[in-house]
C-alpha cells in the first residue's frame, strides 16, 4: 500500500496546502517552496521606534538587576528606580503610536443603534475632544516641569524633568497624531467608531 507521497504529486501539476490551484507548495519533484512576505518597516512610526528603544533599555536594565541580585548577591539599587522610569517612558511614547494607528480602546455599541449621519457627527466630536485632551495635557505637563525645577531623582543624581519630558513628548506626539487621524477620518467620511469594520486599516500618515 502506497501513500500519496510515495506516488508523487498528481500528474496535473503541483499541489497546495489548501488544495487551491493558486497556492502552490510542492513542485513537480515534490520539493516545498515557501516564500515569506517582504518585511516592510515603513509601517512603524517614529514614536513607535522610540518606544521600542525604551523597551529594550528597560529589558537590559531588568536583566542587569537580576544578574546583580541573584548571581553577584549585591543588587544594584538604582536599577529598580530606573526600571520604573523606563516603563513610564515606554508607555507614554507608545500612546502616540497607538493614536496614530487609531487603536485605543473605544466603545462603538451606541453607533450601531443611532442613525449613520448622527454617528458620523458624534465620531467627529470624539476626534475633536481627543485633540483637545492631548493638547491640554501637553500644556499641563509643561507647567509641571516648570514647577519641578531642579528636583532630582531619588537615587540617581539626574533631574526628574527627564521623565516628565518623555511624557511631554508622548502627549505632544499624540496631539499631532490625533489631528492627523481626525483629518484622515474627515476625508474618507468615516472612522472606526461609526464603521467598526474599518479597524485595522493601515494609516496613511
Amino acid at each position: 500500500m502506497t501513500t500519496p507521497e510515495e506516488n508523487g504529486p498528481p500528474a496535473d501539476g503541483p499541489t497546495s496546502r489548501s488544495g487551491a490551484s493558486d497556492e502552490h507548495i510542492l513542485d513537480a519533484s515534490g520539493h516545498v517552496h515557501l516564500t515569506d512576505a517582504p518585511i516592510d518597516l515603513s509601517v512603524y512610526s517614529v514614536e513607535g521606534w522610540i518606544a521600542f528603544g525604551f523597551f529594550w533599555l528597560l529589558a537590559f536594565n531588568v536583566c542587569y538587576q537580576f544578574f546583580t541580585r541573584y548571581f553577584l548577591n549585591d543588587s544594584a539599587s538604582w536599577t529598580e528606580e530606573i526600571a520604573r522610569y523606563l516603563l513610564i517612558c515606554t508607555v507614554f511614547i507608545g500612546i502616540a503610536a497607538a493614536v496614530r494607528d487609531d487603536r485605543h480602546i473605544r466603545v462603538d455599541f451606541l453607533y450601531r443603534l443611532i442613525p449613520r449621519p448622527l454617528g458620523r457627527a458624534l465620531a467627529t466630536l470624539v476626534d475633536a475632544v481627543q485633540i483637545a485632551f492631548f493638547a491640554y495635557v501637553s500644556v499641563l505637563t509643561w507647567q509641571m516641569m516648570l514647577k519641578m525645577g531642579n528636583y532630582k531623582m531619588t537615587i540617581i543624581d539626574l533631574p526628574m524633568n527627564l521623565v516628565y519630558g518623555a511624557c511631554l513628548v508622548g502627549f505632544a506626539f499624540s496631539a499631532v497624531r490625533a489631528v492627523q487621524v481626525a483629518v484622515r477620518n474627515w476625508r474618507r467620511g468615516y472612522s472606526p467608531l461609526d464603521r467598526p469594520d474599518a479597524i485595522g486599516e493601515a494609516p496613511t500618515a
